[in-house]
C-alpha cells in the first residue's frame, strides 16, 4: 500500500478468515483505490469495498503477469507489481458488468447447464432403449415412444436406472421451461438483445448472452478485436516470414463461444448468404465442424455490427472487421 499524502509504502499481510482484512480497510480514514488480478469468488470482497467506500479494479491477469520482468512468481512480488501498475499509471483494468447483469449472467448459465444435463439424462435412456431393441430416435420422446419405453422389460438394476432417469427428466422440463420464458423476457427488456435477434438463427438466450458478456460495444475499435475476445480467432505461429495457422485460441467465453456455433448452425439453414458460406467451406474443408465455427465467427461479426449500427445510425457503410474504413464515402457528388 502507498499512502498518496505522504508517499509512505506499507506492507502487511492481511488475513481474510478471521476478519483481519475488512477491519484494516474499515480503518483507512480516506477511500482507497485496490487493484486486484480479475479472478472468480471476489464478489464478497467487492461488495465488503463498497460499503467502506472504496474501489476495487479488476486487472487482466495474462497483461499483469506479462509486464512482470522477473520469473520467480510470490504473492509479496505480485503484490508489489500491481502496487507498482497503478502507481505508473500501468494498470491493465478491464470492464467489469454490473450486479445486475452478473446475476442475470447466472440465469443463462445455470438454464444452459440444466439443458445440458437434461441432454445427458436423454442420450443415457435412448442408450437404454437401444440396447433393448428398440431404436426410435427422437420419436422416443413422444407419447407412444415414452409409453415403449416404460413397458421394456429390464434387469432390477436397469430399471431402476430407467425410472429415476425419467424422474429426472421429468423434473428438468418444467424447470428449463421456466428458466426460458424468464430469459425471454430479461431479452425483450434489453433493446440491443432485441437488436440482435433480428438476425436470423438468433433468438433470446444467444442475444441475451452476447450483451451480457460483450457489454458496451464501444470497447472493441472493430470486429476482429471482438472476434479474438470471444475465442474464435485462429491461433497462430509464424516466423521467418512463414505464417502458420492452427485451431481457433479458445481464450474466450465458452458459454458465449458454445451458444455461437449452435446458433450459426440454425443461421446456416435459414440465412441464404451464410448458407452458401457453409456448404463452400464444408466442401473445401470437407468437415462440418469447421465450416461451423466459421460461421459462428461470421456470426458473431454481424453482430457486432448490429450493435455498432444501433449505437451509431446512419453511418456510412464500413469494411468487415473495420469501423474506420468506409466501403462507400460519405458522399458521390464528385463522382
Amino acid at each position: 500500500m502507498m499512502d498518496t499524502t505522504t508517499g509512505e509504502l506499507v506492507e502487511r499481510r492481511l488475513e481474510h478468515g478471521t476478519g483481519e482484512a475488512e477491519r484494516f480497510y474499515a480503518a483507512l480514514a480516506a477511500p482507497a483505490r485496490v487493484g486486484i488480478e480479475a479472478t472468480l469468488a471476489t464478489q464478497w470482497f467487492e461488495k465488503m469495498l463498497t460499503r467502506y467506500g472504496h474501489e476495487l479494479w479488476f486487472g487482466d491477469a495474462a497483461e499483469i503477469r506479462a509486464a512482470m520482468v522477473r520469473k520467480q512468481k510470490t504473492d509479496t512480488r505480485d503484490a508489489r507489481h500491481i502496487l507498482n501498475l497503478l502507481m505508473e499509471d500501468r494498470f491493465p483494468r478491464i470492464w467489469v458488468p454490473s450486479a445486475v447483469e452478473r446475476d442475470v449472467r447466472h440465469l443463462v448459465r445455470h438454464r444452459h447447464k440444466l439443458v445440458r444435463f437434461r441432454t445427458s439424462v436423454m442420450n443415457q435412456l435412448q442408450a437404454l432403449a437401444m440396447g433393448q431393441g428398440l431404436c426410435l430416435g427422437k420419436k422416443l420422446w413422444s407419447t407412444v415412444g415414452r409409453q415403449k419405453l416404460e413397458s421394456l422389460q429390464l434387469d432390477p438394476w436397469a430399471n431402476r436406472r430407467r425410472r429415476e432417469l425419467l424422474e429426472l427428466l421429468d423434473q428438468l422440463d418444467p424447470a428449463i421451461e421456466e428458466l426460458d420464458r424468464a430469459v425471454i423476457r430479461e431479452a425483450e427488456n434489453r433493446s440491443a438483445a432485441v437488436c440482435l435477434m433480428q438476425q436470423a438463427g438468433v433468438g433470446p438466450v444467444t442475444a441475451l448472452a452476447f450483451v451480457l458478456t460483450v457489454g458496451p460495444v464501444s470497447r472493441f475499435a472493430n470486429s476482429k478485436k471482438l472476434v479474438s475476445y470471444l475465442g474464435l480467432n485462429p491461433s497462430e505461429e509464424s516466423s521467418g516470414g512463414r505464417q502458420r495457422l492452427g485451431a481457433i485460441s479458445k481464450q474466450g467465453n465458452t458459454l458465449l463461444r458454445s451458444l455461437l456455433v449452435e446458433a450459426a448452425q440454425t443461421a446456416a439453414r435459414l440465412d441464404p448468404e451464410l448458407r452458401r458460406d457453409y456448404q463452400r467451406l464444408k466442401f473445401r474443408r470437407g468437415h462440418s465442424g469447421v465450416a461451423k465455427v466459421a460461421i459462428a465467427r461470421k456470426l458473431a461479426v454481424r453482430l457486432y455490427w448490429k450493435l455498432r449500427e444501433a449505437a451509431q445510425p446512419n453511418t456510412a457503410a464500413r469494411m468487415q472487421g473495420s469501423p474506420v474504413t468506409p466501403v462507400v464515402g460519405e458522399s458521390l457528388s464528385s463522382y
